[in-house]
């Protein structure tokens, strides 16, 4: 149980990592697609150094007139 808590806590910390080489944190997320694909980013881990690039798109109902 501890060697998968510590294994799990170094692949999210690899995927910080990767969100912050690709400028992620540079600005907060505007809405929710930056919001999803920064965390996809990070819980992807290393696989974002084999070529994953993650990217998440979402659409909000737009409020009637």
């Amino acid at each position: 149980m501890r060697l998968t808590s510590v294994i799990v806590l170094l692949w999210l910390i690899i995927g910080a990592i990767a969100a912050g080489q690709r400028h992620y944190y540079s600005s907060g997320p505007k809405n929710c697609s930056q919001a999803g694909t920064l965390l996809v980013t990070i819980i992807a881990g290393p696989l974002n150094y084999t070529g994953v690039n993650p990217k998440i798109s979402c659409k909000t109902p737009q409020p009637s007139k």
